[in-house]
């Protein structure tokens, strides 16, 4: 099923979340799913269920591979829960492109509409009628209220949507105990919470569980219809260079969800060279199909944490820095010298995404950063973000010329630097490249570029041939 909503900020993560946490402790293995190319959501979908969060984005991978990446996701599960973004209509400029109303369709899944109930009642109604019917390829199962703020009020409510001939499937009372903290850019992520996002998420499924019809909820999941692709594999993504595997290669017996994701085949661990990945609190974007990608191009995976490693792992041969919150914790960057030294004349390939821009630069506000790029990056008051249609502006570690990129922006940071920026697009550009050097504030998702994977793994010699 698809958790959405009329807005932003009606309570779409609350409930999904809840709701993941609250099926799984009833028994369930659940699917965790985010509409758009959110990373922070996924973290607390994936304490919620004890699977990674994964994210459907058609305009990042590619309107035929969303299936696909969901079912390789829900491989093996009883059910899915997939969240979505903004309101339920809204995607890329004045359309529903990568909507979730979007996904909902190519998934041709069920919609759960969470309505903030506070300060309206029998408004609640028009408002749902309203979304029920303005698009009717999307089918709007039941509604959720949020905020609710008394017995009188849910009864005034469910009477509104029941005239409405809308089913309520839940009701939930305000309650600051279960907020969960944000800043400048959104949610705290959970990895940086530990030990009290895990009681938050706990506390978010007792929450959905006494307040929502549990077993509606799992009937109406199972309404959706069987998909007739085959999940997705990073094998398969890396062989075909578009990432998307051929049509007849994709269609496969109707079966259930979990006869649907059984045997599709999994991309190899890797005997390869070591691609070292940043993690830790300051580091914790990424996508899960990063790392499947590129031991599926043969790579071993290892992670390294910049705020506490002074060495990168045994055997690193490429590096990959992706996005976070360096911002967060640039005293704490800063004052590990030692790795910012390695990572500095580290001399095989690095690919980097907007926190990981920033660290290599020689500076982010006050604090000095590895200056591997010859480029200062502040904060700013402005925040950018968007999806971006780019085109690279010469060959880099994971570009060529003139390759088009379909990528996404969100920071509050600036860069001044110098020179022609690695990716244009209509109205801006960023980034620097060489062959061994790929650094943009560009987010990608490597399910919609495979060859990222498959150009850092070439690219990475063993330590001996890089000395």
């Amino acid at each position: 099923m698809v958790v959405a909503a009329p807005a932003s900020g009606s309570g779409k993560t609350t409930v999904a979340t809840g709701l993941m946490a609250a099926l799984r402790a009833r028994g369930l293995r659940v699917s965790p799913h985010k509409v758009g190319p959110d990373y922070i959501d996924p973290g607390y979908h994936a304490l919620a269920t004890g699977r990674p969060g994964r994210n459907l984005d058609p305009w990042l991978t590619g309107e035929s591979t969303v299936r696909p990446l969901f079912l390789h996701g829900a491989r093996g599960a009883d059910l899915a829960v997939v969240e979505g973004v903004m309101g339920l209509f809204d995607g890329r400029g004045d359309t529903d492109f990568a909507s979730t109303a979007h996904v909902a369709r190519l998934l041709d899944a069920p919609v759960v509409l969470v309505v903030d109930a506070a300060r309206q009642s029998r408004s609640v109604a028009a408002v749902v009628h309203g979304f029920a019917t303005f698009d009717p390829r999307v089918r709007v199962g039941g509604v959720i209220l949020n905020r609710v703020g008394s017995d009188r009020h849910e009864e005034l409510c469910r009477s509104a949507l029941a005239a409405a001939g809308v089913r309520v499937l839940g009701a939930l009372r305000r309650d600051d105990a279960v907020s969960t903290p944000s800043r400048h850019l959104g949610l705290i992520p959970a990895a940086e919470r530990e030990a009290e996002a895990v009681a938050a998420v706990e506390r978010l499924g007792e929450l959905v569980a006494r307040s929502c019809d549990l077993e509606a909820l799992v009937r109406l999941a199972r309404t959706a219809p069987a998909l007739p692709e085959r999940p997705w594999s990073p094998g398969e993504a890396l062989a075909t260079p578009a990432g998307r595997m051929p049509e007849a290669a994709r269609r496969v017996p109707e079966g259930s969800l979990a006869e649907t994701s059984a045997g599709a085949p999994r991309g190899g661990r890797g005997s390869g060279p070591v691609v070292a990945v940043a993690g830790g609190a300051a580091f914790t974007f990424g996508y899960a199909e990063h790392a499947e990608l590129l031991q599926a191009a043969g790579a071993q995976v290892a992670t390294f944490d910049p705020l506490r490693d002074e060495a990168l792992p045994e055997g690193t041969a490429g590096v990959v820095i992706g996005g976070g919150f360096p911002e967060m914790y640039a005293a704490d960057l800063a004052a590990n010298e030692p790795l910012k030294r390695r990572i500095a004349a580290f001399p095989g390939p690095v690919a980097a995404e907007c926190a990981g821009l920033l660290y290599l630069c020689e500076s982010l506000d006050d604090h000095t950063m590895c200056g591997k790029i010859p480029a200062k990056a502040e904060m700013t008051p402005r925040l950018t973000l968007g999806y971006r249609d780019a085109v690279a502006t010469r060959d880099s570690l994971l570009t060529r010329a003139g390759e088009p990129y379909r990528g996404h922006e969100f920071h509050r940071t600036a860069v001044t630097t110098d020179g022609e920026p690695l990716f244009r697009w209509e109205g801006g550009g960023d980034g620097h490249g060489d062959p061994l050097l790929t650094a943009s504030y560009l987010h990608l998702h490597w399910a919609g570029t495979p060859s990222a994977a498959q150009r850092l793994v070439s690219s990475s010699k063993s330590p001996s041939a890089l000395r």
